[in-house]
């Protein structure tokens, strides 16, 4: 087993970023991070956090993932694409969310575009679904981007999509379980049962 990988508090072996412990994000890193979603919601999530880590550590992202929740009202599209320059103004001074307007913004349009992409988000993510089936052995191998991934940037682009570069691609791809990174001898990898 690759020193990446970790017992955890279970006595399951998990990717070392999880942490040992029971805590969100050894819950995250079990339950949703590489595992395939088909929930809108959870897509426009995953694409938005995404454009808020641009420049940042994940960490800083997911520990205010629940007040990301809150300020964008569920991650419901619709209700996102209603927004107006005063709810901007309104997050731009929300001290519980990352306070940088032109994400705040692409937010937003990204949500528009949600809502009348073609195909929708949740079509062409499945269109690079990787079939891969043995797991990264470490950390050195797991990729910041691939050419699967800027076309998919290059793709949502095209659609009208922002802050979407190979690298927040691919981490929303990872996200959303469209390729699963969880590495050799962790029991979500996708060898796992190999």
């Amino acid at each position: 087993m690759s020193s990446d990988v970790i017992i955890g508090y279970d006595g399951e072996p998990r990717c070392a970023w999880a942490g040992a412990e029971d805590t969100a994000l050894s819950r995250y890193h079990d339950e949703v991070w590489g595992t395939r979603t088909h929930a809108e919601s959870a897509m426009f999530e995953a694409l938005t956090l995404g454009v808020f880590q641009a420049g940042l550590s994940w960490k800083v992202v997911f520990n205010k993932r629940d007040a990301f929740r809150t300020a964008f009202r569920g991650f419901d599209a619709a209700a996102v694409a209603a927004m107006t320059d005063d709810d901007v103004d309104r997050l731009v001074d929300d001290a519980s969310i990352i306070r940088n307007r032109g994400k705040i913004e692409a937010t937003i349009s990204n949500a528009r575009t949600t809502l009348s992409a073609s195909p929708s988000l949740l079509v062409l993510a499945k269109s690079y679904e990787s079939n891969r089936k043995r797991a990264p052995r470490s950390y050195a191998e797991l990729p910041v981007s691939t050419p699967e991934a800027e076309e998919f940037a290059r793709q949502l682009k095209a659609q009208g999509y922002r802050f979407v570069g190979p690298t927040s691609v691919y981490a929303f791809m990872q996200n959303v379980g469209v390729v699963n990174d969880h590495l050799h001898g962790c029991f979500r990898a996708a060898d796992h049962a190999v």
